[in-house]
């Protein structure tokens, strides 16, 4: 006949089972705070770049995002259409804060030129590219990268400035496909932790793009990192790293 234990003699039973099990294993620390930061030298500027062509396309007012203001506003600037390989063109738009067509030419040549060294499976949804004056981070998404050139001023006495662009063009050109997709979840959960503070800090906002440098670093620049730097990497993400190869992104111009 069934007999109910007593309430004292199942949470003994729950005490000793708890016991027995041990304490569950304590999170993965993530071995960096933000991967953009981890190697100058992922991309380098005498690195082969895919713009082939440059032309200045007038002077009209677009809708752009200024992280000065915080906000989207309508802006008068001087217009540049960027040709990549694979017939891409990309609208650079450049504030006229700059003075003059001259001198947002070289703002839109320098920049443009760094965002073709960056693999073309990163600039698929790139449709243009937002240039300010200001010291304010760079953003990715809405179809374009966001530059302000006093913060890029800081990206590149530190050697960091393309690898700061494939972060924000992974977001842009990742991110709305693949930062919910089935896959990436399935590869977060098998690898039980994140590659970057910042990563584990904005799972759903930023794993894509902070998770797609150190994949590069070890698949695609692995003589310009370091032995530890590889193993930690591929020791901390191999379910990501799987997960990028089998999107068999165009890498080109990279060699």
């Amino acid at each position: 006949m069934f007999r109910s234990r007593p309430a004292s003699e199942i949470a003994a039973l729950l005490l000793v089972s708890i016991a027995c099990a041990g304490p569950a294993p304590p999170p993965k620390q993530p071995p960096f705070r933000g991967t953009a930061f981890i190697d100058p030298d992922l991309i380098v500027a005498s690195d082969p770049s895919a713009l082939r062509s440059l032309d200045h396309a007038g002077r009209d007012t677009r809708r752009m995002f200024d992280r000065r203001v915080d906000a989207f506003v309508p802006t008068d600037a001087f217009l540049f259409n960027a040709a990549y390989e694979g017939e891409t063109v990309v609208e650079v738009q450049v504030n006229v804060e700059f003075g003059d067509a001259a001198t947002a030419g070289r703002h839109a040549a320098f920049y443009a030129r760094a965002i073709g060294q960056l693999p073309a499976g990163l600039r698929t949804r790139v449709e243009t590219v937002w240039i300010h004056r200001g010291v304010m981070p760079f953003g990715g998404g809405n179809d374009n990268i966001l530059i302000h050139t006093g913060k890029a001023a800081e990206y590149l006495r530190d050697g960091v400035l393309e690898e700061i662009l494939m972060h924000e063009a992974a977001h842009t050109s990742l991110d709305p496909v693949q930062a919910a997709a089935d896959g990436w979840l399935a590869a977060q959960a098998a690898d039980g932790g994140f590659i970057s503070d910042y990563a584990r800090d904005h799972p759903g906002r930023e794993d894509v793009a902070e998770s797609f440098g150190p994949f590069f670093a070890v698949r695609h620049r692995p003589e310009r990192i370091s032995r530890d730097m590889a193993e930690t990497i591929g020791a901390t993400m191999p379910n990501r790293i799987e997960f990028f190869d089998r999107l068999e992104l165009d890498m080109n111009p990279v060699r």
